[in-house]
């Protein structure tokens, strides 16, 4: 029995060594199958085409360029905080802002009881004074004809000269009463005109046409057109805007006023909306100078009237030479794109083109900046789209795929 036991310990488990064959065979493959992949991914990064954003190259305006460039804001000519004449609360406020108005509307009214009351004490005034009026001329007809009559037993000598001198005495008499009542009526009815402005002036009126930017007061608070400390009181019911009045102010240095006349034509670009260009003109140059900044404010007029267009919006403006009148040679057609698209400058500038899913490298000649785009004069045509901010590696022919949204 335990011979037999002996010779089963002696015994190989050939069972054993296999399965543990096979576990580290299963390991390696696995690993290889690891390490193919990542060279797999490695390579397919390495050939897989890069993403660019593109932009399309537009046309210039014809026979115009860029002498200048400056930075400003979008003013209004017309715009008004809206206040009441008088001093009083506020019993109803009818406007909200971004509404539109016409000149003439109502805006809010103020308390008008006193008003009101101050008008019907001066037409019962008038009434009374204008009721006097026929009383004396009734008295005056009378003493004329007393007057008349004594005159008459006067000449006849039946009346002594004391009658007649007392009847001219009461007809003088009430022909002074009838004019100074008929000064008590003109009093009276300039009591009742100025009575009535008051009552007027609890009704607050849009001077102009245009668009509520800001609502300053609430019913039941008190409003007076001057301030009255302490914060409890308003001094307007809101501010209105005429949109027609709306143009831009840039500051141009003192050193380049002489390239800015009156009349030349602009091209100015909204920070809000960096692609729209707007056409516009130079209305004036204020005749004097900052000295802290060195700089002459220069009026812009706005061509183009758009709700987007509000007051202190941020705005850049190219001032453009004038187109001359008869060129004599064909003017080269210029196209621009943004100047993060141009590498280099001058004739030695370069830009890539996109078609096809590939790169062009194109050598160009780069003009002058006009806002935040470059001027292209020769190489490259309108409509042409062209890499915005080219990586530095990329090289004529690469392929490269399209950033969704390009323009």
């Amino acid at each position: 029995m335990q011979t037999s036991e002996l010779l089963k310990e002696l015994r190989i488990d050939r069972n054993g060594r296999a399965a543990r064959a096979r576990g580290r065979w299963l390991a390696l493959a696995a690993a290889a199958v690891l390490a193919l992949a990542g060279g797999l991914w490695l390579a397919w990064g390495r050939v897989s085409p890069p993403t660019v954003r593109t932009v399309t190259a537009r046309a210039a305006a014809p026979g115009a360029g860029s002498v200048l460039d400056a930075s400003g804001y979008v003013t209004a000519r017309r715009q008004a905080t809206v206040s009441a004449k008088i001093t009083g609360k506020v019993t109803e406020v009818l406007i909200e802002e971004g509404m539109r108005v016409k000149e003439g509307a109502v805006l809010a009214r103020l308390d008008d009881t006193e008003a009101r009351a101050q008008r019907d004490l001066a037409r019962a005034q008038l009434a009374a004074a204008r009721s006097q009026e026929g009383e004396i001329r009734a008295q005056l007809e009378q003493a004329e004809r007393d007057y008349r009559r004594q005159q008459e037993l006067f000449a006849r000598q039946l009346v002594p000269a004391q009658a007649l001198d007392a009847a001219l005495a009461q007809r003088d008499t009430l022909r002074a009463r009838l004019a100074n009542n008929a000064e008590q009526i003109r009093v009276a009815r300039e009591s009742v005109a100025v009575a009535q402005v008051q009552l007027d002036n609890t009704v607050i009126l849009a001077p102009f046409s245009g668009v509520v930017i800001a609502k300053a007061a609430q019913p039941g608070e008190m409003i007076s057109p001057i301030s009255a400390g302490g914060g409890f009181t308003r001094t307007g019911i809101g501010t209105i805007v005429d949109m027609d009045s709306l143009e831009i102010q840039v500051d141009v240095n003192e050193s380049y006023i002489n390239r800015v006349v009156s009349g030349q034509p602009v091209q100015a670009t909204l920070n809000a909306y960096p692609d729209w260009k707007i056409p516009g003109s130079v209305i004036a140059i204020i005749p004097t100078a900052d000295r802290s900044k060195a700089t002459v404010k220069v009026r812009i007029a706005i061509d183009a009237k758009d709700p987007r267009i509000v007051p202190d919006m941020g705005a850049r403006v190219a001032f453009l030479s004038a187109p001359s009148a008869a060129p004599r040679t064909p003017a080269p057609v210029v196209v621009l794109v943004p100047v993060d698209a141009v590498r280099g400058d001058g004739a030695t500038a370069v830009v890539f083109v996109y078609a096809d899913g590939r790169v062009q490298r194109r050598p160009v000649t780069a003009g002058q900046a006009v806002g935040g785009d470059r001027e292209i004069v020769a190489g490259l045509r309108a409509g042409e789209r062209v890499v915005m901010s080219p990586p530095a590696a990329l090289k004529d022919g690469d392929p490269v795929r399209a950033a969704d949204g390009a323009r």
